[in-house]
């Protein structure tokens, strides 16, 4: 078989392999590949553009197969793009009528709306088949007139993750898309069974790809011109290339060959970070942890995030759910990130720590938020900076042990006060720490155009940057900071230009508020620096002020 072939991305989102935009998961990239090696011609289509030209139906229509890529297993909020629904999938597979029809990815697992809520499995109607396992491999074996399933086996993917590499190209944010890079499959905590909630452990004892491979995966799509990559695809980047055991000692010289070869493959990349790392690897195997990140912060690229699955601070659900590390654990890992990765760099720090609380979970009580709020408040009494904390209700899904013991439904009233603490109490004072007034952000791209336009840095876990002026979608700019939401700041073009600014945007300026807008435009232009601050006085962000 062969023509012409689509690939309708979904969107995944799993505990680790993130492909929603700016973001493109590998899996896109190992289908294009197969499917190029099946003498297809490749067109890509997300579901985002599917849903803003709903006449795209009938390119797909025309087209001699279509495989869809799809499934979210740790949901969360995006602002680059949505996942596909499990409505839409399924108006998919019965308004598309000329191709073969073909699904694949975490959707497998299941489906549900939106966190706190049981994960399904489904009877996709409308498509032809559910590629099961693999989606490159059960495609591979589905052309080749088998079975539609197909185990991973880096052996097959690695080329066609190369020959798939010029699918980046067809991405509506292209140049501005996050190649999610695959460095393992599988979990050593699932040794044990794994968290009760995760799906990692579905893909069994960790599998670690070789440098070579993923070496020559960012050379090509450096080729077709990805300059950001995020090293995500893997649940501890820690662990990479160690040994058996469920808390595997990490192997420094392997971090260091692996983030070297990446450097080296795109020696002019703009962003290499990290995602999924564990805490338990990092307080049980100190040294050499520390060791890996020294090599990560030496190739990386500033403004990076260790995200800790930490879960709770409550010690009886980390035992009902098999959780990885107690709450003294994960503040031992969050010192030790801070001593190795809060130097600043880039106006930011190089690397620091981001918390996932996960509730729901078997063993939960109203005593569980108290200690979870104790904890942080802990940590900010320490002087240590968290990047994030991400707080969402599990999404069980058969399989795993909290689909049918969890506590969804029985302290939502306090978990909706856990969320308004962290977010009035923790995350304003971590954002002033992180980024203080007249810090600079290098390359926001705007994703938002309005009165308020919204934008981020490309990266792992990017702050959300509010800008009170009017800018076109797709603008590239230096930023500084000038105030702070509730997650996010606000920020002001650089330079800053003070005779020109509307007073909408003046009162955002240090030193000015609302009180001395009058002032400032009544003695506007100003000549230099000092005629300024007669009125404003000094402030943090002189530095990038013109005249």
């Amino acid at each position: 078989m062969s023509g012409t072939a689509f690939i309708l991305d979904g969107y995944v989102d799993e505990p680790a392999c993130l492909g929603v935009p700016p973001y493109i998961s590998p899996y896109i990239r190992t289908v294009a590949g197969a499917l190029l090696e099946h003498h297809f011609t490749v067109r890509y289509l997300t579901i985002d553009q599917l849903r803003k030209e709903p006449l795209r139906t009938a390119d797909l229509n025309k087209a001699d197969l279509l495989v869809m890529i799809a499934g979210v297993t740790v949901p969360g909020k995006y602002l680059g793009g949505t996942p596909v629904t499990l409505t839409e999938i399924q108006q998919v597979g019965h308004m598309v009528h000329g191709p073969r029809k073909l699904i694949g990815g975490p959707v497998g697992f299941g489906y549900a709306a939106e966190g706190g809520q049981q994960a399904i499995r489904q009877v996709i109607s409308g498509f032809d088949a559910l590629l099961a396992g693999e989606p490159a491999v059960a495609l591979d074996n589905y052309l080749r007139g088998n079975d539609p399933a197909g185990l991973l086996d880096y052996t097959r993917t690695d080329p066609w993750s190369i020959a798939g590499s010029s699918v980046i190209s067809q991405h509506p944010g292209y140049p501005f898309v996050m190649c999610e890079l695959e460095t393992a499959r599988g979990c050593s905590h699932g040794a044990t069974g794994g968290c009760s909630f995760c799906t990692e452990p579905f893909y069994g004892m960790p599998r670690y790809r070789g440098i070579a491979g993923i070496a020559a995966e960012v050379a090509a799509l450096h080729t077709h011109g990805a300059r950001h990559f995020r090293v995500g695809r893997q649940p501890d980047i820690l662990a990479y290339g160690a040994g058996a055991g469920e808390y595997p000692a990490p192997e420094p010289a392997k971090v260091e060959a692996l983030f070297s070869a990446i450097r080296a493959a795109a020696p002019d990349l703009k962003t290499l970070h990290i995602d999924n790392t564990n805490p338990a690897t990092i307080t049980r195997h100190e040294e050499k942890a520390r060791e890996a990140l020294r090599a990560i912060i030496r190739h990386h690229s500033s403004g990076d995030v260790a995200a800790f699955g930490m879960e709770t601070a409550d010690p009886a659900v980390v035992a009902a759910n098999n959780l990885k590390a107690n709450a003294d654990e994960v503040f031992r890992a969050i010192e030790i990130v801070n001593e190795e990765g809060g130097k600043r760099r880039d106006n930011v720090p190089e690397l620091l720590p981001g918390i996932n609380f996960v509730c729901g979970l078997a063993g939960e009580t109203e005593k569980t938020y108290e200690l979870n709020e104790q904890f942080l408040d802990r940590v900010l009494k320490a002087g240590l900076s968290i990047r994030r904390v991400n707080i969402r209700q599990v999404m069980p899904f058969e399989g795993t042990p909290a689909f049918t013991s969890n506590t969804l439904g029985r302290h939502d009233r306090r978990f909706r006060q856990f969320k308004e603490f962290v977010r009035t109490r923790i995350d304003l004072p971590m954002l002033q720490m992180v980024f203080p007034i007249g810090t600079v952000l290098r390359d926001v791209l705007v994703e938002v155009s309005g009165d308020l336009s919204f934008g981020r840095q490309m990266g792992s876990y990017p702050i959300l940057v509010g800008v009170p002026l009017r800018l076109p979608v797709r603008t590239v700019t230096d930023v500084v900071v000038v105030d702070w939401g509730m997650r996010s700041v606000t920020a002001l073009p650089v330079p800053v230009r003070i005779n020109e600014l509307p007073a909408s945007v003046l009162r955002w300026l240090p030193g000015i508020g609302k009180k001395k807008v009058a002032a400032v435009i009544a003695k506007r232009p100003f000549r230099d620096i000092e005629a300024y601050r007669k009125v404003a006085g000094k402030s943090a962000i002189d530095a990038v002020l013109q005249f």
